[in-house]
């Protein structure tokens, strides 16, 4: 795939929608030069080539009760193993990122759970897929 070229200012919109997503186009027309409207068509371009793929919001977890912050690597057993998994992990609402990996292990997880009862629960249920191994999140640095 090759990829897009922006401007400077095309790169300038996307850092800023980086810092904060909910900037009006008028707003950031203001540290660009440009009126809202030209920012909001530069904005629709980027989505159109993709290189604007969606919105995110920051969270935090622990304010909804979400206390167990995992990262796991899972080595299936077979390759027979790989589409239910994969189905498995994408239909749980704890798994907040999946990998498919090289090096060790098959798949890198990072998981969002209430409690350790609740990661028991979950690791026991990967179990019918293969091993693991875990590691739990001490706090965030970056």
């Amino acid at each position: 795939m090759t990829p897009y070229l922006i401007d400077d200012t095309d790169y300038r919109i996307l850092q800023y929608l980086i810092e904060d997503s909910t900037r009006s186009h008028k707003d950031i027309g203001e540290l660009v030069h440009m009126t809202g409207q030209a920012v909001g068509a530069r904005i629709r371009r980027m989505r159109e080539l993709e290189i604007i793929e969606g919105y995110t919001v920051r969270w935090n977890p622990l304010k909804v009760g979400l206390d167990i912050h995992a990262f796991i690597t899972v080595f299936l057993s077979s390759n027979a193993a790989h589409p239910p998994f994969q189905k498995f992990a994408q239909n749980h609402s704890g798994v907040a990122e999946l990998h498919r990996v090289s090096g060790e292990g098959c798949y890198w997880m990072r998981v969002r759970l209430r409690d350790q009862e609740e990661l028991n629960a979950f690791l026991d249920q990967l179990l019918e897929y293969g091993n693991y191994r875990v590691n739990l999140g001490m706090g965030q640095l970056k």
